[in-house]
């Protein structure tokens, strides 16, 4: 990843969870993370998602459990104060959970799938549409905004009933991080509601 970062190539970090590690080793692999960031600056954020136990080698592997991730995410928010966005990943545990998310930390749902087939073939359910995560950014008191992959933002969905009709597939859906008026210093406050 260095190298990549140092020739101007940035992308994301990631965490698998559930596949039997330990806290520490979770907090070793957020170090080494924050490690390369601080080196670097390369990753434009940290997605921690939740292993799928089905059918795959390791069937019947203990799942981390939401409140698990939910505290990886509050963790990553604090301890990877170096990398600006923290993504929840619905897709893995679920809308409700990756709802919660924007509660512990994160100020991203990710994006709404044309086709996903690698969580999926592994036992992941989740589906979701457009309309369906801006109502869950809505009820979790954020604006929702489309975004590039550079976390710029190219439509900020700030009136309902300005919303499309239609529920083509859109790259990303962040979130701002507006809670009761107040914002995180690092994160980027579109409009307070």
């Amino acid at each position: 990843m260095e190298i990549a970062h140092n020739l101007g190539v940035e992308s994301t970090s990631t965490m698998l969870m559930g596949t039997g590690e330990t806290n520490a080793e979770r907090i070793e692999h957020l170090r080494m993370i924050r490690d390369v960031q601080d080196r670097t600056g390369g990753f434009r954020a940290f997605i921690p998602y939740t292993y799928q136990p089905e059918n795959n080698h390791l069937k019947g592997q203990t799942q981390a459990t939401v409140f698990e991730y939910l505290r990886m995410i509050a963790i990553a928010r604090l301890f990877l104060d170096n990398v600006a966005h923290i993504q929840g990943s619905w897709l893995t545990v679920g809308k409700e959970a990756g709802q919660l998310a924007l509660h512990y930390g994160a100020d991203d749902l990710g994006s709404v799938m044309l086709e996903e087939n690698v969580v999926s073939s592994a036992g992941a359910r989740h589906r979701s549409n457009r309309m369906e995560l801006l109502h869950l950014i809505r009820s979790a008191g954020r604006v929702p905004a489309q975004r590039a992959t550079t976390y710029e933002h190219l439509v900020v969905h700030d009136d309902p009933a300005n919303d499309p009709v239609d529920d083509h597939v859109v790259s990303h859906l962040s979130s701002t991080a507006i809670e009761g008026g107040t914002a995180h210093p690092e994160l980027t406050v579109i409009q307070a509601s």
